[in-house]
């Protein structure tokens, strides 16, 4: 494969000439991904750095997931201007189990540790604690772009937070990492894992940074905003949305998530190709092509689906519009829904609906649409 292979999109592979040196080395090399699970859902901006720890298992490397069970109760705060709110052990639980399930579908489970930071952290005492403090200024940590900018601004930052880059340094001390990959927002991370491995005469690690991928939005993808297209999900979600990609990002979605160049001219059959790669990554290629003819019929040629569900109406009238699209149509809050419904994406029996409380046998039998793509049918009373 060569190293060139391994490095593919990437955008800083630091000291220069030290992969090619640990590479010589001729054991398995450890290559460390320390995982966010803030959210329930894998993006396919998640899935950039998977695919290198990917490439690097295909040469008989081990891939090292980090959960931060014990750091994400402080919340890495990488280009965020606020603390993050802290997550309950049952949902960090939760969503790493799930992480590590959808980024099965891009690296091999065979060839990956699973660790929670918890194993090591959770045991420093409080001399050890000072220990790693030691390992870095103030003046260092402050340079962060984030927390420098939130110093000028006088706008908090909690020691906890001070101490993010430190305890995910020392994740790489515990498992003896050779190298790490991430974002290019985590490099200030990865590089202060170098000086901490150091600090305490472990052979430092390489960083290895990968493009950030933009959503549909022309913002960086990520959950927390909800413009994201997920690793794993309902196939006819992840096709829809991918076909939101402006022609504009296509070259970018094809470099970092296809690896390959579009064989299309038309950007219509490009991002068709793009849609069907990102479903049957995850579903295979059966669901894929149902997926695509699902979409040209509701979306391109504004028919109903032939799968439409069916489903009873919870007890009530009237029935309060919002909840139903909640409840039984996915929609992420009622906030949300009502935003659906004043700009006329909600009909029934393909009519625009504007009111929140709907009688009840208005709903029997009926057709309810959110959106281009959420369709569900109501048994008659």
């Amino acid at each position: 494969m060569g190293i060139a292979e391994l490095t593919r999109n990437a955008v800083d592979v630091l000291p220069r000439g030290e992969l090619e040196r640990k590479l010589e080395l001729g054991r398995p090399l450890r290559v460390k991904l320390g995982i966010d699970v803030t959210a329930p859902h894998v993006t396919l901006g998640n899935g950039v750095p998977l695919q290198r720890m990917a490439a690097f298992q295909r040469e008989g490397h081990t891939g090292v997931l980090i959960v931060g069970d014990y750091t994400t109760r402080i919340g890495d705060p990488s280009g965020r201007s606020a603390t993050r709110p802290v997550l309950s052990g049952e949902e960090i639980d939760r969503n790493a189990a799930r992480y590590f399930e959808h980024a099965s579908t891009i690296i091999d489970p065979e060839r990956t540790e699973v660790r929670f930071n918890s194993e090591w952290l959770g045991k420093l005492d409080f001399a050890e604690i000072l220990r790693l403090t030691r390992t870095a200024t103030v003046a260092r940590l402050l340079e962060r772009d984030d927390f420098a900018k939130r110093f000028g601004a006088r706008a908090p930052i909690s020691v906890s937070e001070l101490l993010y880059p430190l305890m995910q340094a020392y994740d790489s001390v515990s498992v003896q990492a050779d190298v790490e990959l991430g974002g290019t927002d985590q490099l200030y991370n990865l590089l202060m894992g170098r000086d901490v491995m150091e600090a305490y005469g472990v052979e430092p690690q390489v960083a290895l940074t990968v493009e950030l991928l933009l959503s549909w939005d022309a913002t960086l993808m990520s959950a927390s905003r909800g413009n994201y297209i997920a690793l794993f999900d309902d196939p006819n979600e992840q096709f829809g949305k991918a076909m939101r990609i402006p022609d504009s990002l296509l070259p970018q979605y094809y470099r970092l998530v296809l690896e390959s160049v579009p064989e299309a001219v038309d950007p219509l059959e490009a991002k068709l190709a793009l849609a069907r790669f990102i479903v049957s990554r995850a579903h295979g290629e059966e669901v894929a092509q149902r997926a695509e003819e699902r979409f040209t019929r509701v979306v391109r040629e504004g028919r109903v689906p032939e799968d439409v569900p069916e489903a009873s109406l919870p007890p009530g009238d009237p029935i309060h519009l919002p909840a139903l699209l909640v409840e039984q149509l996915g929609i992420a809050s009622t906030s949300e829904a009502r935003r659906l419904i004043a700009q006329g994406a909600v009909k029934l029996g393909g009519e625009p609906v504007h009111e929140l409380d709907l009688p009840r046998r208005s709903l029997e039998g009926a057709l309810l649409q959110a959106g281009k793509r959420r369709f569900l049918r109501f048994r008659p009373a």
